[in-house]
């Protein structure tokens, strides 16, 4: 089993990106578990969710049985969020970003324009928190790639790393 997240600030493309690569592979991607569970919550949370919505992601990608799993998100985020907005990360989700998971973490450039939506809420911080999903994948010495520009050119990028995992 290949396991791809798609990672990165909010509004730079990663259901986007996530619905071309599991039409490619004609597989379902797995969503993102914080949409899911802030839609039922009307957008309010407390730091505790955080490890609520953790648990959920993880519960999602470990029961998937698909040959390729493309995920939209990875535990970057929570960590990130956890620590731009209460200062801090709980262990378990500390924990959780250590673990390798993941084949491969493709990180959107946040150089698209913004999309408005209900559960979003940094549009002028996009380029730093970018810049902490990228601190936070070295720190964590995962394997990665940056995607930027055209939807295109992010496919194409992502499936010419995809295809040399695929072949190992």
């Amino acid at each position: 089993m290949i396991r791809i997240a798609i990672t990165g600030p909010e509004s730079s493309g990663k259901t986007t990106l996530c619905q071309s690569l599991s039409e490619h592979f004609n597989v379902d991607f797995i969503p993102e578990f914080a949409r899911t569970y802030l839609e039922i919550t009307d957008g309010k949370y407390k730091q505790p969710d955080l490890d609520e919505i953790a648990k959920g992601q993880l519960e999602s990608i470990t029961s998937s049985q698909s040959k390729i799993n493309v995920c939209d998100s990875d535990f970057s985020v929570l960590e990130i969020w956890s620590a731009y907005k209460y200062g801090n990360v709980s262990d378990y989700i500390s924990e959780i970003v250590k673990k390798d998971l993941f084949d491969l973490h493709i990180l959107c450039t946040p150089d698209i324009p913004w999309e408005e939506d209900a559960l979003r809420e940094n549009p002028d911080t996009r380029d730093r928190l970018f810049e902490l999903y990228k601190e936070s994948l070295n720190r964590n010495d995962k394997n990665f790639i940056i995607v930027s520009g055209e939807h295109k050119s992010r496919i194409e990028k992502s499936l010419q790393f995809i295809d040399l995992i695929l072949k190992v």
